[in-house]
Parts: structure tokens; sequence; C-alpha cells
């Protein structure tokens, strides 16, 4: 009876794992979590585990949801990027009305006039090269990362049942966009404003 409540607790434990990226040469920490929580929560074992480790949020010109608003209004993507058929607007009043498209035309003066009215966007699907598609949220937080065919039919296959293999090389692909899409899409948004050391 005494082992059995000792080991209840583990009974049920969730194993997760969340991926973290750190560039060095462009000085960048990524990390692929669902929710800002789980986001603190690697940012905080990373900052205990690290002795040194200084981090700050990416800040840029222009907010994202300023950049996104006239995306759509110009109906004009930034160079080297699409707006894809996904939207939400939302209204800075007290309403807080909330219109969202999925797989719906955004170049439409339908979403014009709600920008108009004073809706503005929080969260925009977009592809980059026709390489990568993502949603870029207000927060400047990127979600639904996906690597389009393009960059996959130019994947090689790992021999046998090598997971290792498939991990590394599905890793240096990711990476090998990201390094190359990041600094696009922040000079999208007028480019990072550098923090004081």
């Amino acid at each position: 009876e005494d082992i059995r409540h000792a080991l209840l607790p583990m009974a049920f434990t969730k194993q997760s794992a969340t991926l973290v990226w750190i560039d060095p040469t462009a000085a960048r920490l990524v990390l692929d979590a669902g929710s800002q929580a789980k986001a603190d929560e690697v940012m905080t074992a990373l900052i205990n585990a690290i002795d040194g480790l200084a981090v700050q949020l990416i800040d840029t010109t222009t907010a994202p949801a300023a950049a996104m608003a006239e995306w759509l209004s110009s109906q004009e993507a930034p160079s080297g990027f699409s707006v894809d058929r996904e939207c939400e607007l939302k209204a800075a009043d007290e309403s807080r009305a909330v219109v969202r498209y999925t797989r719906h035309a955004l170049d439409t003066d339908e979403v014009r006039q709600h920008i108009a009215l004073g809706k503005m966007p929080t969260r925009l699907a977009m592809t980059w090269n026709d390489r990568v598609s993502f949603v870029l949220t207000e927060g400047l937080q990127l979600k639904k990362l996906a690597l389009q065919d393009v960059v996959l039919e130019h994947k090689p296959q790992a021999a046998g049942d090598r997971k290792d293999d498939d991990f590394d090389t599905d890793v240096a692909l990711a990476t090998g966009e990201l390094r190359q899409m990041l600094p696009a899409l922040l000079e999208a948004l007028g480019g990072e404003i550098a923090q004081p050391q």
C-alpha cells in the first residue's frame, strides 16, 4: 500500500519536448513552443542552465499589426512574400469584434473596409519565396510553420530506419530556410530595433 501511494504521482507523468534552435551567428534563439506559457517555461530553464545567458524579444520598427494592415489594404505583400488565405481582424474598441477568414481570398474590398473601420490584423497567413509558409501574429510569433514541397523534394532519403539521420536532415532544412527567411521578414517590418547593451 505504501509503495502504491509513493508511485501513484508518477503513474500519469506526461513527457513533452520543445525544440530550441540557437543561431550564434545571427545571435538568435528560436523556440518551437505552442503557447506563451510553454515558451516562458523553456526560457526559464535555459537561463537557469546557461550562466550568463541574456535574451530579449525582437522589436521591429513597424509593429506587425500595422504592417499586416498595410499589406492587406494595399494588396501588396512585401518583396519575397505572398499573402495566403487566412487572416484574423480584431476591433480595438470595447466591442472587441473579431472577423476571421479561412481559405478565403483576402484581396477584397470587404477586408479593406474592415481595416478602414479600425479592425487590425492579429494573424495573417503568408508564404516566403514559395518555400516556407507560416502565420504571422501581432506579437511577432510565427505559427503553423511549414516547409513547402519545393524544399522537401530535395530532401535526401535516409538509408534504412535511421531516425537520427531524418531528424538531422529535417533540422538542417528547417534552420537553413529560417536563417534566410527571418532577416527578410524583419526587413519587411522595417528592420530590427537595436537593443541597448
